[in-house]
């Protein structure tokens, strides 16, 4: 879409608005699954699989499965510890924070874990989220997810689904990733923003963004 018609849009404040967010190097600072992965020793191997990941070399969800198998053996409490290390993105609290004030609906989806993810959205004042779950036993993790992986396609999905229980055609909705793992959801989104991402991610992106999230308050789609 143009920039023209992205100005025009973002002059309806009737009109539904969304904006989904990728969490792990976008809304965050870092990788959940390296965080976790340095209590476990194995923070060499699983960044190494992460960066071909990002870069679209591996399929993600082998990847995943990949890093999570590091993480057998972790008690749950580690989860507690990794809550405490995340960091917002400069700028990601007063994006939310703005949008959110604007009217605008706004998801997160990640690729990361929602025993993490969730109480973090809820901390921002966000109820649409999906994420992978982490399997557990006797409190231990057991190195798998459970259920379905959250891929570069299940992203996508969860953009539509976002959109329709909130009433948001998809050219109102706005999507901001950094990874390969992300490409779907940008294109599906009306606008989609590469943010401090991937030279894949960037080639790919409406607009590229680095340093600060709120930023993209100064894009068309965004500006009120």
């Amino acid at each position: 879409m143009t920039l023209d018609r992205d100005a025009d849009l973002a002059a309806e404040p009737t009109v539904p608005r969304l904006l989904v967010m990728d969490v792990d190097s976008t809304l965050i600072t870092g990788e959940v699954i390296e965080l976790l992965a340095a209590h476990a020793g194995a923070l060499e191997l699983v960044t190494e699989i992460t960066e071909r990941a990002m870069r679209g070399e591996i399929d993600f969800a082998e990847s995943l499965h990949e890093r999570v198998a590091t993480l057998a053996g972790l008690p749950t409490s580690v989860l507690d510890d990794v809550r405490a290390q995340l960091e917002l993105s400069p700028g990601a609290r007063e994006l939310i924070t703005e949008v959110q004030r604007r009217g605008w609906h706004v998801g997160l989806v990640s690729g990361g874990f929602i025993e993490l993810v969730g109480p973090l959205a809820d901390s921002l004042g966000i109820s649409l989220t999906r994420a992978n779950a982490l399997e557990v036993a006797d409190g231990l993790l057991t190195g798998r997810v459970s259920g379905p992986v959250v891929d570069r396609a299940a992203k996508a999905v969860a953009l539509r689904d976002y959109a329709a229980l909130v009433g948001a055609a998809l050219e109102h909705t706005v999507a901001i990733g950094d990874g390969a793992n992300d490409l779907d959801m940008l294109a599906v989104a009306g606008f989609g923003i590469a943010f401090n991402a991937k030279p894949v991610v960037a080639a790919q992106a409406d607009a590229v963004l680095t340093d600060r999230l709120d930023a993209a308050l100064d894009l068309a789609p965004l500006r009120a």
